[in-house]
């Protein structure tokens, strides 16, 4: 008798459990502050020619330019490419509100602005190591960057590939009002102008790679079991 109260009684926990994550994965908020300024911009543009791959090559191009801007490392040009790389992560929303309000979406474009991450985030760091080579951190400088955007690029695609398994709830990040995480990188030219890229490269080096386990952790732990990695 007691066993099988004590059965019915984890029974209800479980579903009680089930429930509360299922409500917390449905439960949408609001968009951030970056995305409903990229929709309300990309707005007059669903019944043009434009689409959302011709947003993400001009992404592209942005984010080049911060490398090459980083590279040269200037304080001029490193303030250049703060305000190119600022740009550069806010168009890569614009892309995506383009396709979702003109349903331009594709397999490509997907793929596309994935590979456009992957690479600015990567030689974006890289450059900030190269530029910074001639100082304090010497040699260490561009090994450091080649970690923070490699680590960072991982992050990106760890995430995604959970979102397009779980959907986007299961990657939402913690949000203040209308910010999140990722939008500390908007903060980049306070960093430049106040010649604090070397700090930012340290704690680039040391913070992305943990974060990454994290962001690893949760990847292993909404993995169905026996399944494999999400794909």
């Amino acid at each position: 008798m007691t066993h099988a109260i004590i059965s019915k009684v984890n029974k209800s926990l479980q579903a009680c459990l089930r429930t509360s994550q299922d409500s917390t994965l449905s439960a949408k908020p609001s968009k951030t502050y970056d995305a409903r300024l990229a929709s309300a911009l990309v707005r007059p543009l669903v019944s043009t020619w434009v689409t959302p791959n011709h947003l993400t090559t001009l992404r592209l191009l942005a984010g080049l330019g911060a490398v090459a801007a980083f590279a040269a490392g200037s304080y001029l040009w490193t303030n250049v490419g703060a305000m190119l790389f600022v740009l550069s992560n806010f168009l890569d929303h614009t892309d995506g509100e383009l396709a979702r309000i003109s349903g331009k979406s594709s397999r490509f474009g997907h793929a596309y602005d994935l590979a456009c991450d992957a690479v600015i985030h990567v030689f974006v760091f890289i450059a900030i190591g190269y530029g910074l080579r001639h100082g304090p951190l010497g040699a260490w400088a561009v090994p450091m960057g080649a970690l923070a955007g490699i680590t960072v690029s991982l992050i990106f695609s760890l995430r995604i590939d959970i979102e397009n398994r779980l959907g986007k709830a299961a990657t939402w990040q913690p949000r203040l009002g209308g910010f999140e995480i990722e939008d500390v990188l908007y903060l980049m030219p306070l960093v430049t102008i106040n010649n604090g890229l070397q700090l930012l490269l340290i704690a680039a080096a040391i913070g992305a790679p943990a974060y990454a386990l994290w962001v690893i952790r949760d990847y292993l732990r909404l993995s169905p079991r026996g399944d494999g990695p999400l794909s």
